[in-house]
């Protein structure tokens, strides 16, 4: 089916850092403009230029849209707060962050296209190593660029670049499923990270089988899926899944005095069949889907069920990952 509605869906500006105006003059608002926290100017020069970039890309997705014989519509991330319906693709500008954003308002119909609008610049970095850090955005999954954005799109409207279907993360709290799926990771802890998580948890498959019970003080439960296993997991010791995989992977993070018995299910795989259940010990407690943005509160003796029985999520893959499926 030829795709003809789309929905392009934007990073905005907010995200990055107010700057003073030249001169010292007010903002428009008339709010004294706030004080400059960097001392060296390839700073600010670089800030700059990763808003002006980000905006050219938009202005350029634009563009090439207008040119297409396709209904379009543009919506920024902020500004989105029910589900996706009534378009055959969204594409996202911004990086992962803004494609995660997007997925959570998406069904499994609907394929999601991620354009990195701010990539990284390797000689840019090598330059400015020694001086701040001058890595940009990731776009891990992220299949277009602004150099290569009208290719990939008319691959995609004329069906020669398939979309792939990726895992999500579902959460029952208390037998009740919770409305977002998280397409890289979630992560049950206090609300505070600097407090102690106390909980238990077991793997159970559904003919009833399970592993013993184990109780955990730690900083918390990670769970991750293939397309997140490149992320917050994999910092924290854990490995790389294959793209196309339906199993998951969980870790405690930072466990207190472990039981030797325990120990071999502190990190490992759910698998397809199989589920996390998890019983919450603290007053307050936090279920964090892709990052901060979207999070459930938990409280004392709130049972949570963890898998893999979720919508899958069609995405537009970049050719290394495509490579890394196959």
């Amino acid at each position: 089916m030829a795709l003809r509605r789309v929905l392009l869906f934007v990073k905005p500006f907010d995200v990055y850092p107010p700057r003073p105006l030249p001169g010292g003059a007010s903002s428009p608002s008339s709010l004294p403009p706030p004080p400059l926290r960097v001392s060296n100017p390839k700073v600010l020069s670089y800030l700059d230029d990763r808003c002006r970039v980000h905006k050219e890309t938009i202005n350029l997705c634009k563009s090439v849209l207008q040119h297409k014989s396709i209904d379009w519509i543009s919506v920024q991330r902020n500004d989105m707060s029910n589900p996706i319906h009534d378009v055959d693709l969204v594409i996202s500008v911004g990086g992962d962050g803004t494609l995660l954003r997007a997925s959570h308002f998406l069904n499994s119909s609907i394929p999601v296209l991620g354009v990195n609008s701010d990539p990284t610049c390797p000689d840019e970095v090598d330059e400015l190593t020694d001086e701040f850090d001058a890595r940009r955005s990731t776009g891990h999954l992220c299949a277009a660029t602004a150099a290569n954005f009208e290719q990939i799109l008319d691959a995609t409207l004329d069906g020669s670049r398939q979309p792939s279907e990726l895992s999500r993360i579902s959460v029952k709290l208390n037998g009740l499923q919770l409305p977002t799926y998280a397409l890289n990771d979630i992560l049950v802890s206090h609300p505070c990270p600097a407090s102690v998580s106390r909980f238990s948890f077991r793997k159970r498959s559904n003919t009833g089988e399970s592993s013993h019970l184990i109780n955990c003080r730690s900083s918390g439960l990670r769970v991750a899926t293939p397309a997140g296993s490149t992320a917050a997991m994999l910092s924290a010791g854990g490995f790389v899944m294959p793209i196309s995989s339906h199993e998951l992977q969980y870790m405690i993070r930072e466990p207190i005095s472990p039981r030797d018995a325990d120990k071999p299910l502190l990190h490992g795989l759910v698998k397809q069949g199989q589920h996390i259940l998890v019983v919450w010990y603290n007053e307050e407690g936090a279920v964090y889907f892709d990052g901060s943005h979207v999070m459930h509160s938990i409280q004392h003796g709130d049972t949570l069920e963890i898998s893999s029985d979720a919508p899958i999520l069609k995405v537009i893959l970049p050719e290394n990952l495509l490579k890394q499926g196959s």
